[in-house]
């Protein structure tokens, strides 16, 4: 079956926000996927909880943050890329992530071993 653009980015957004709700116990307020080549960028707006904003008033809050949701994310990386990788049909060989604290805003790139452009 071909998957077409609009199936494979509708499909990791619904496993990313089901991998977070499962993992964190809340997703995000709306979430986002564009393919790029061999790339799915995913946006994930309205990560922070309230407590979370509050710490980022301060230097030392944004990296206390930053260390905890990037160690939450990286403890789950492996089993979302081979969920992905399960659903797409195609070998995830690489995953980024970063949270912005001013913007709530968490960005994942999920790196395949194929150009999803041309092979979709």
């Amino acid at each position: 079956m071909k998957k077409t653009k609009g199936f494979i980015e509708a499909e990791v957004c619904k496993i990313v926000t089901h991998w977070q709700k499962d993992n964190f116990g809340r997703g995000a307020v709306s979430i986002k996927a564009d393919i790029l080549r061999d790339k799915v960028i995913v946006v994930l707006h309205g990560i922070l909880t309230p407590a979370e904003h509050s710490l980022c008033e301060t230097k030392q809050g944004i990296l206390s943050v930053k260390k905890f949701r990037s160690d939450l994310i990286e403890s789950g990386a492996a089993e979302i890329n081979q969920m992905i990788q399960n659903k797409i049909g195609e070998e995830v060989i690489s995953f980024f992530t970063d949270i912005s604290t001013k913007t709530g805003e968490r960005l994942i790139v999920f790196k395949f071993s194929k150009n999803l452009e041309e092979t979709n």
